[in-house]
């Protein structure tokens, strides 16, 4: 029996994962259609996917590269609508035409999409990680009274989620998740070198292409520390373990009360992950090469240096917390990383302002919505001035 035909929207169609989500559909266009597409400024190529996909609705939040989009749909006679603001891209997300919403942005910025589409009890594939980080037990509750259904599509969570199928009782039978990471390009510099770190090299990752943002919190590992806390929320547990796998090839594993452990495995794809989010409860074509473990030859595993990557320990410390540390910890992060990759502050820096954030700020719990945001606007600005004092 086939899946139902769905009518898809892609929030940050141009990044790698609405790049790659596109690929999936293609692969499978009798099960779903583009509803909708958005970016925030790429007018270029968001144009050349509407002429391609022929989406009923795009959207762009920078005004200037919107009337510029708009324009280029008129002058090709394309029948795309381009919506004006937030207030109508937030009512085709929650619409009936809305089957399946992907959320592929990056950072926090993409909480209020993803609230809309949980909210209005639509299926999310969550690549948007900030989400769940700053606003995990609230997204939850909420998912809870909407009947919204969370898919993780980064790949270590669709692994876990992957790996949880082979039971019916999660929270009885699980001992514990191993959370994979690949070490980023920096697992075996001394850390005596890591000092003089470019951002050239720090985006430069052994394994997954991706943007630059991303590629800099894998390099000093905070990626890995968002994703523990993302787990922790996606599957209710705090009993989750960081290891090193260099090759990528094991996604992440469960643990279970018997000790058996269960892995997940294929090749570095996001395609996999996404077709497996799309097509649940069937698997459907990803595109994507098979494995050939006998190629392979041997997989290798370490534990985490933690003082060479001390932002897992930061990390760590936010998911203990809880309430409004998760915020703290992201909004530093990502004001940091952007000071990092326009060279106003140095790599390890980057470590130096998040806890510098976090020591200064006070963590209350989370009841609503604002005041997340009024958490990271505070965490934001404090890490502005610690970047200044620098």
């Amino acid at each position: 029996m086939g899946i139902k035909y769905m009518n898809v929207v892609i929030l940050g169609s141009t990044g790698s994962i609405g790049t790659s989500s596109l690929e999936v559909i293609d692969n499978n266009r009798d099960d779903f259609s583009i509803l909708l597409l958005t970016a925030n400024s790429s007018h270029d190529l968001l144009f050349e996917q509407c002429k391609l996909y022929k989406p009923k609705y795009a959207y762009l939040e920078d005004r200037s590269c919107s009337i510029t989009l708009k324009e280029s749909i008129k002058e090709n006679g394309l029948l795309t609508k381009v919506l004006d603001n937030q207030l109508e891209l937030n009512e085709v997300i929650g619409s009936e035409e809305t089957d399946i919403v992907i959320a592929g942005m990056v950072g926090v910025v993409g909480l209020r999409p993803v609230y809309t589409s949980i909210a209005s009890g639509k299926k999310v594939l969550l690549a948007n990680k900030e989400s769940y980080v700053v606003a995990g037990e609230f997204l939850n509750n909420l998912a809870k009274s909407s009947g919204s259904t969370i898919f993780p599509i980064d790949s270590e969570h669709s692994a876990i989620h992957q790996c949880l199928e082979g039971s019916n009782r999660h929270n009885q039978d699980v001992s514990k998740i191993i959370l994979i990471g690949s070490g980023g390009p920096f697992r075996e510099t001394d850390l005596s070198l890591l000092r003089g770190v470019t951002p050239e090299e720090a985006v430069a990752h052994p394994i997954w292409s991706m943007g630059r943002k991303i590629s800099v919190d894998s390099a000093t590992m905070m990626n890995k520390g968002l994703e523990l806390i993302e787990a922790r929320w996606l599957f209710d547990s705090q009993n989750i373990e960081i290891t090193i796998h260099p090759e990528g090839i094991i996604h992440s594993l469960v643990e279970f009360k018997d000790k058996s452990v269960i892995a997940q495995l294929s090749l570095p794809d996001m395609k996999i992950p996404i077709a497996y989010g799309l097509g649940y409860p069937n698997r459907i074509n990803s595109g994507a090469s098979g494995l050939d473990l006998a190629e392979i030859g041997s997989l290798n595993f370490y534990k985490p240096d933690y003082d060479k990557f001390p932002c897992l320990k930061l990390a760590t410390q936010a998911m203990a917390s809880a309430g409004t540390s998760p915020v703290i910890l992201n909004a530093a992060n990502e004001v940091a990383v952007e000071a990092f990759l326009n060279k106003q502050i140095g790599y390890l820096d980057i470590h130096k302002t998040i806890s510098s954030v976090m020591d200064r700020m006070t963590v209350n719990p989370v009841k609503e919505l604002e005041q997340i945001f009024e958490a990271d606007i505070q965490a934001r600005e404090l890490a502005l001035q610690t970047i200044k004092d620098i």
